[in-house]
């Protein structure tokens, strides 16, 4: 089979799809269709609408492409006829009836806490004098800061999306491991990625990997595409 030439990059809580941006670059250069869905994050169900209408305007088969929340959104929406592969980024891999919410429910002990502020109004924050040392620890102080005071409300209702059927249980999944995460604890990215059954590798960043490290988050979507790096 030919390479997978379409690429959908979805972008998880508390930010929008310009974090994608050095990714964006590296795949475009290379030949790949890129889009990137602009989620409310409100709902999960609204969420994986807005993902799917993305992805009825590809021409043909799609790599769909998770980061954190944006994970859950693939594994709702990514049973869509046109995605052939799902790669998940430092990111949440719910199974049927599971939500973003029951996942980190029970943390292992020890691990770090996100600085995840009490709901306001339905939404939800990071604390923005938090955000660089949980999120992105190793983006540079001005963008990292700039993420802090920029963010998108991330709905409580998107927290506890439950996905209806997990799409990993019949596509083919990458996964790519963020060991510095203090978002998602990197075991905890690991068990996900192997109950998936998804090809995993690793990379030296943050929860904000897709930005610190574009060129890793970029050979795992070529994997996932069938492109040799």
């Amino acid at each position: 089979m030919s390479p997978l030439k379409n690429v959908v990059l979805v972008h998880g809580g508390f930010v929008d799809g310009s974090g994608w941006q050095a990714v964006h670059h590296l795949l475009t250069r290379e030949g790949f269709n890129v889009s990137i869905v602009q989620n409310p994050t409100h709902s999960l169900e609204g969420d994986a609408a807005v993902t799917r209408q993305v992805l009825d305007a590809q021409d043909g088969p799609t790599v769909l492409v998770g980061h954190s929340y944006g994970g859950a959104v693939i594994t709702e929406a990514g049973r869509h006829p046109k995605v052939a592969a799902l790669a998940y980024i430092a990111a949440f891999a719910p199974d049927k009836g599971e939500s973003v919410s029951t996942l980190i429910a029970d943390p292992a002990p020890g691990a770090p806490v996100p600085p995840i502020l009490p709901p306001q109004d339905g939404f939800l924050f990071l604390d923005r004098d938090k955000f660089a040392h949980s999120f992105a620890d190793d983006v540079a102080v001005e963008d990292a800061q700039f993420m802090a005071d920029s963010q998108v409300p991330w709905g409580v209702d998107a927290l506890n999306g439950v996905v209806a059927e997990a799409a990993w249980r019949t596509k083919p999944s990458w996964y790519l491991v963020a060991t510095l995460d203090r978002m998602i604890p990197p075991p905890a990215q690991h068990a996900m990625a192997e109950r998936a059954g998804a090809t995993v590798s690793e990379a030296l960043g943050s929860h904000a990997v897709y930005m610190s490290r574009p060129a890793a988050v970029a050979e795992l979507i070529k994997q996932a595409a069938g492109v040799q790096g």
